[in-house]
């Protein structure tokens, strides 16, 4: 239990690197925060609810997603060791790889790697006890490991494909879920518009407020947080991939002005989109 809650409070920093392991447990609510995270399941079975979708983690495989899409284990079985390493946002958007692959894991993709033999577990046991134990200089290498990890598993999954959308189980069988997969196809159309939550709504046939409802019981958050958390993922991409002037990377991604930018964006990352552009740069200056 102890362990649980340093890892909650750890998450609560979005700058920090961990790798740490627990027996994984079905979570009373989704959750989310800043990072690109690598799992792998030692044993067992296990069922994350993300992005609206149940997406199945098979023992020894490694899956990787983007943390600030929210996420919940809604199944698992009994006994089943899961290995986590929470890489920064910053990080990931410095490594060297595939600008459309890092793309669609930024928009919602949930990156499954393919039956191969490789010698994950041990590695992932290896870094998770030196980690616990190591010096700073091991430390450091460990964090190498994992970004040149996440490159292979990229690199390996050139082409990136989701697993078959599954209807959720009672009482989370409904509309809901059907709602917020088409308000999210709309979102992802529609972002760069200043486009409200009730013409949202209205393209998708609902109410505004069944939109909310519907959003809050399968992800967790308002449709408005969904849109400004896309909103901000394609901002990042665009200050990490071009040189486009910030302001017009602001009125592209929906802003709408320039102190709205501003405001999301260091509300949400502490840092203002000019100084999160510069440390990606700084980290990686021949990064995608």
């Amino acid at each position: 239990m102890k362990r649980n809650h340093d890892r909650a409070e750890w998450i609560a920093s979005r700058d920090a690197f961990l790798i740490e392991r627990h027996m994984a447990d079905a979570m009373a609510a989704p959750h989310w925060h800043d990072h690109v995270e690598l799992n792998l399941l030692m044993e067992g079975q296990m069922t994350y609810l993300f992005n609206g979708r149940q997406e199945q983690v098979e023992a020894g495989r490694l899956v990787l997603f983007w943390a600030a899409i929210p996420h919940q284990t809604i199944a698992v079985t009994e006994n089943a060791p899961l290995a986590c390493a929470y890489l920064p946002l910053v990080d990931f958007l410095a490594l060297p790889v595939d600008r459309g692959a890092r793309q669609l894991i930024m928009q919602g993709r949930f990156l499954t790697q393919g039956p191969q033999e490789n010698p994950d577990v041990s590695m992932f046991a290896r870094w998770e006890r030196e980690w616990q134990s190591g010096s700073k200089a091991r430390r450091k290498l460990i964090v190498d490991e994992v970004r040149l990890r996440i490159r292979r598993l990229i690199l390996d999954n050139a082409k990136i494909e989701t697993v078959p959308t599954q209807l959720f189980p009672a009482p989370m069988a409904g509309h809901a879920v059907g709602y917020v997969e088409g308000l999210i196809d709309l979102i992802n159309m529609h972002y760069a518009n200043p486009i409200s939550i009730p013409e949202l709504a209205k393209r998708a046939n609902i109410h505004p407020s069944t939109a909310n409802s519907a959003f809050r019981k399968v992800l967790g958050i308002s449709v408005n947080e969904y849109l400004i958390r896309y909103r901000m993922a394609r901002a990042m991409q665009l200050l990490t991939d071009t040189d486009a002037p910030i302001l017009q990377i602001g009125f592209d991604c929906g802003f709408g002005s320039s102190s709205r930018f501003y405001e999301i964006f260091k509300g949400r990352t502490g840092t203002t989109p000019r100084h999160f552009r510069e440390s990606v740069s700084g980290m990686n200056p021949l990064a995608g």
